[in-house]
């Protein structure tokens, strides 16, 4: 129709289109008007053809033309949807079920030869059906992909779901084991450094943002920070060069899907570093070998030891120690200060209780240089080390046991507003799907699943391990703070003010006694914490529990106590659900003491 412009009306062209008779039905079809939006819509026709053309001349608009389409044109909620398209058209059709509608491409290719001559136009039936057709192929698509869904799967598909698209994603995205790495250690030990380059090794970051970066970095003359600015993404964090917030990231390999969570280094972000830990499996403590940096990190004040403490209070499963800045010039891959580092702190990592057969082991790398991350260092550079490059180490090892059966549970890490309340957090138990009822404890208010990322993939299911951001109807995002826990509601997890606790006291000057408050950190909540009573003390060695109550506690002893919170928490016992049950607290930017929840009282 290109050369003789619009008709003035719908018959009159109609007439002429009669008096030049079809001649060749299906070549004209694409150029007529709407082609974009006949071209997708025979991929449903097809199908449904044979499931339902019994009831098709049945169409009320169309059944006129019932010899031309009844072949192709199922009855959907009363209006004729497959009218559009000649049985030649139907028959030539590539045969795609499963694809969802933006797939344009798919019919062209099949049909005959495109150049059309001016005067060769489509049956008048086929006229009127294409100027219906734009209205009708939006809403009916679904519509026929939701018969199609219920005659193949026999309803496996809860109604819930209607599109066909989220449910592709969500079988994508659960089937690698989702691991959270966290990367901790002393501040400029180069964690986000590390984790920038494995985001450029990996691809997750392309080559051009990082030649962005490493230009702006230039300009500020701080060109070896580029990579960790994939990380730290705020202007202050950049500026300082020091993380403040707890980064995220993902990258994949062949079997696993991680979740990088970049924790601040500094001894004043300390709490949002616990935030982290608690959400992670597997820890990464990246250590400096350059002279100097290594030491000032792991004598008493640095983080390496109080943030390898606190991700085994956080119940980390296993820890990876990077010796990093191998390829510093006063290190040059040196054995001897490689062994040296990990001679120093392996005494101390073993008394925390990591066992270096099972869940400890150490690597060198370089994380400006990116050797020893994706790839083995190679060997004319470090000929002593012959083990596996920590992409290769972390991908490896034994996959977690997860609760997937259980009640879901997921603590709220941090919320923001989008169109609606989002929360975000790790998904410790249990599954949850989009439309879901759940509770937001400790405030115990109903909220309903609107949509589910994870990774920043939107999914309609999720499962134990995933890093998810959840959007809620039915609760502002004011209402929402850290430390709230999202779970079921036929098995809403325990709250409570006052709980016993077995207390570890690692570093405190003075005694403890009744009366005395820190703050609290679990899971992901910090609360304000006071000592009500001690009850008794437990014997390190033999686990005896002391006859008499206790008038005070003082360093390096383990004691159970009553504790009062200020507010109402979501927490459960230790032993039955480990990671609600663990908790550190810390005052005057120390971390004091370690314990785990025996029993909530009230």
């Amino acid at each position: 129709m290109s050369n003789n412009g619009a008709p003035d009306s719908w018959e009159s062209q109609a007439d002429v289109i009669g008096e030049q008779g079809a001649k060749d039905d299906v070549s004209t079809k694409f150029s007529t008007l709407n082609v974009n939006a006949v071209e997708f819509v025979p991929s449903f026709c097809k199908p449904s053809q044979d499931n339902d053309n019994s009831d098709s001349p049945t169409s009320p608009q169309k059944s006129e033309s019932g010899s031309t389409n009844s072949a192709s044109s199922p009855v959907l909620n009363g209006c004729g949807d497959g009218g559009e398209s000649g049985d030649g058209r139907a028959a030539s059709a590539s045969p795609r079920v499963e694809e969802p509608p933006p797939v344009p491409p798919a019919v062209a290719p099949v049909t005959a030869p495109l150049p059309v001559p001016p005067d060769v136009s489509p049956t008048a039936d086929s006229w009127e059906a294409e100027a219906d057709d734009p209205l009708l192929t939006p809403e009916d698509n679904n519509d026929v992909e939701e018969e199609e869904l219920e005659q193949q799967e026999d309803g496996e598909i809860a109604k819930k779901i209607p599109k066909k698209k989220p449910v592709r994603v969500e079988d994508t995205c659960s089937k690698k084991e989702h691991v959270n790495v966290v990367f901790i250690g002393h501040v400029d030990a180069g964690k986000s450094t590390i984790g920038g380059q494995i985001m450029s090794l990996t691809g997750m970051v392309d080559k051009r943002t990082l030649d962005k970066y490493e230009r702006e970095a230039r300009e500020k003359s701080r060109e070896s920070w580029y990579l960790s600015w994939a990380l730290d993404t705020n202007q202050e964090e950049r500026d300082k060069g020091k993380t403040v917030e707890v980064g995220r990231a993902y990258f994949e390999t062949e079997k696993k899907h991680f979740t990088i969570l970049d924790a601040p280094g500094h001894k004043s972000f300390v709490p949002n570093m616990i935030g982290g830990a608690a959400q992670a499996d597997l820890a990464v403590l990246v250590i400096s070998a350059r002279k100097g940096e290594f030491e000032t990190g792991f004598d008493r004040g640095g983080q390496t030891r109080e943030h390898a403490m606190l991700a085994k209070t956080a119940g980390v499963k296993h820890l990876v120690a990077l010796v990093n800045k191998m390829d510093d010039p006063t290190v040059n891959w040196d054995e001897k200060r490689y062994n040296e580092c990990r001679d120093k702190i392996l005494p101390y990592l073993k008394k925390l209780g990591f066992n270096p057969a099972k869940d400890l082991s150490f690597l060198p790398v370089s994380g400006q240089t990116g050797q020893g991350l994706l790839e083995r260092v190679s060997e004319d550079i470090c000929s002593w080390y012959q083990g596996p490059s920590f992409i290769q180490l972390i991908d490896e090892l034994p996959s977690l046991n997860r609760k997937m059966d259980g009640p879901f549970i997921m603590p709220v890490v941090d919320k923001y507003k989008d169109m609606g309340t989002v929360l975000m957090g790790k998904v410790e138990a249990g599954t949850t799907r989009k439309g879901a009822t759940l509770f937001l404890m400790p405030n115990r208010v109903q909220v309903t699943v609107d949509q589910l990322w994870s990774d920043d993939i939107e999914v309609t299911a999720i499962g134990p391990g995933e890093n998810v951001k959840v959007k809620l109807k039915g609760i502002e995002e004011e209402d929402v703070s850290p430390g709230f826990v999202l779970c079921d509601t036929a098995e809403p997890i325990t709250t409570g003010r006052v709980f016993d606790a077995q207390v570890v006291i690692l570093e405190h000057k003075s005694i403890i006694c009744a009366g005395y408050s820190a703050v609290m950190h679990i899971h992901c909540a910090a609360e304000e914490v006071t000592v009500k009573a001690l009850i008794c003390l437990v014997d390190k060695k033999t686990g005896e529990k002391s006859k008499t109550r206790p008038r005070f506690v003082k360093q390096d002893q383990v004691a159970i106590m009553r504790i009062e919170c200020a507010g109402i928490i979501c927490l459960e016992p230790f032993k039955k659900f480990a990671q609600m049950g663990r908790f550190t607290l810390r005052d005057e930017n120390k971390t004091i003491a370690i314990g785990k929840v025996l029993k909530v009282i009230e």
